[in-house]
């Protein structure tokens, strides 16, 4: 299958990779993912840890459809929380 594909400024191939999900269990909730992406892709949510059986904030993605493919969420996350993907033509 062919993939969507696009053009860097000077010309080069460039496939987006699109935010597909965040693991619950690495994020830290510390907000870097969600300042660098001004599309408002992600948001904030509580998460209930069940073996310490406490709650914490995350992040999460709440408008996948605003994504463009630029990974700069996955790429400013300290724990390499995101998995991505690309997308089919």
């Amino acid at each position: 299958m062919a993939l969507l594909t696009g053009k860097t400024r000077g010309g080069k191939d460039w496939t987006p990779t699109f935010a597909e999900t965040i693991d619950p269990e690495k994020c830290i909730g510390c907000g870097r993912c969600f300042k660098a992406c001004s599309r408002k892709v992600l948001g904030p949510e509580d998460f209930v840890d069940e073996e310490t059986d406490s709650t914490r904030m995350v992040m999460t993605i709440v408008n996948s459809d605003n994504c463009i493919g630029c990974a700069g969420c996955g790429v400013t996350c300290p724990k390499k929380c995101f998995t991505f993907t690309t997308m089919d033509v």
